[in-house]
């Protein structure tokens, strides 16, 4: 018998607030340097948001890399490093169970540069000027 599609809520408010501490820790865990992969070393790394799954077990970390460059190299290091960053969340984080983490570059930016290019294209732009025809709403 098939399956029913269930449709899977918002986060809630405990998500966030989880999430947001990941993020907080991530970052300081990043920023440490203590990595001795060869594609981290001396790579700064900005993370942008973390999204936790509702039974706390599973995150997706997004970030971006500074100074762009190769995005999918880091992120390959960071998921390769996902234990070790699993294990020092457990210490500076406390949860029952500690996430299996999944790193994940952040197109969110690339998508609101999009967005905002489209708005500014001078064909938009005078699309966007027109005043409504007060004839054609009768």
């Amino acid at each position: 018998m098939p399956r029913k599609k269930t449709i899977t809520p918002k986060a809630g408010q405990r998500q966030l607030r989880i999430g947001e501490e990941l993020r907080h820790a991530l970052a300081e865990i990043i920023a440490d340097n203590s990595l001795s992969d060869p594609d981290l070393v001396g790579r700064m790394v900005t993370v942008t948001s973390v999204k936790i799954s509702p039974d706390l077990r599973n995150a997706t970390i997004f970030i971006l890399p500074f100074g762009g460059g190769d995005a999918e190299i880091v992120v390959r290091a960071l998921n390769r490093a996902a234990g070790y960053f699993r294990g020092e969340l457990a210490h500076a984080v406390e949860m029952r169970v500690s996430p299996q983490l999944r790193f994940k570059i952040d197109d969110s930016f690339d998508e609101a540069s999009r967005i905002e290019k489209l708005l500014h294209d001078p064909v938009v732009r005078a699309d966007l000027a027109k005043k409504p025809d007060p004839e054609a709403e009768e």
